[in-house]
Formats: structure tokens, sequence, C-alpha cells
């Protein structure tokens, strides 16, 4: 299974990157990080549809959408672990989790998204999302291989 992170914006350099960096090099699954930036000065509807735009074309054909979205569901680290090992155990070849830029997700996005997951009710800043997710990826190997990092 091919693990994949689709992130609207750029992480610089700085504490969030090496988080991610971290976690990234723990996690026993290959998982690739693609970011797309929309670069013109557009704003509102526009920047939306043209970053959605950019995030579909990233897409695998066959991938399992998973979408970060404050009002998506809520699942518990045991759960969230368990949606990647049924994942595993049918075969699914690319999971692809996105990560939206500042407005959300554009309406075609929304509708390719397979499950909308939160992260929780808070809003957080897109590169500490991109940290959250790498560790419950990571959190998620440890439940699933019985590694005690995870204390339930």
């Amino acid at each position: 299974m091919h693990l994949a992170i689709i992130a609207v914006g750029r992480m610089k350099p700085g504490p969030e990157k090496q988080q991610t960096e971290t976690y990234l090099r723990r996690c026993p699954w290959p998982v690739k990080i693609i970011e797309v930036e929309e670069r013109r000065r557009i704003t509102g509807p526009e920047r939306l549809s043209r970053e959605g735009d950019l995030i579909l074309k990233q897409l695998a054909d066959n991938a399992y959408v998973i979408a970060l979205d404050e009002r998506g569901k809520s699942l518990r680290s045991t759960d969230f672990a368990k949606v990647i090992r049924d994942h595993q155990d049918r075969g699914t070849a690319n999971l692809t989790f996105l990560i939206g830029g500042a407005d959300g997700y554009a309406p075609q996005v929304r509708k390719r998204a397979d499950l909308l997951l939160s992260l929780g009710s808070m809003t957080w800043p897109h590169m500490m999302a991109r940290v959250m997710l790498m560790e419950q990826l990571y959190r998620a190997s440890c439940i699933l291989s019985g590694h005690p990092y995870h204390k339930d």
C-alpha cells in the first residue's frame, strides 16, 4: 500500500518540518508528501478552485482519499489504526490524505474524498496538521504492531 499526503502550501525549514521528518523516518510505511501551491495572487473562489485542481491532478485514479476537515469524522487513534489496517487487508493500492489550504477544499475535492477526517474541532495551522497526521500514521503503525508507544 502506498501512502501519500497531498498538502496545499510549501513547508519551510523550522520545527514543524523537523517533526514531520522525524515521524517520516519512524513510520515503517513509505509516505510520499506532495506539496501543491497556487503562486498567482488570486483570492476567494478562484483560488479555492485552482487549489482543488492542483490537488485532484496529483491523485492516483484508484486512490482512497481521506481529506482532513474540521467538520469530518473524529476517530480515536485505535480506530484510525483500524482504518489503515482495513485498507491494508483489502489491498488498497493508494491511500491518500489531503490537507487543504486556508479556505478549505473546493467542492470537487470534497466530492472526490471518500472520508472526511477531523483532527479535532479546533482550527490548526496547516503545517501543524502535517505533523499531527504523520504522528498519527506512526502511532497507527505502533498500534498495529503491538509496539508500546501508544498508551490506551
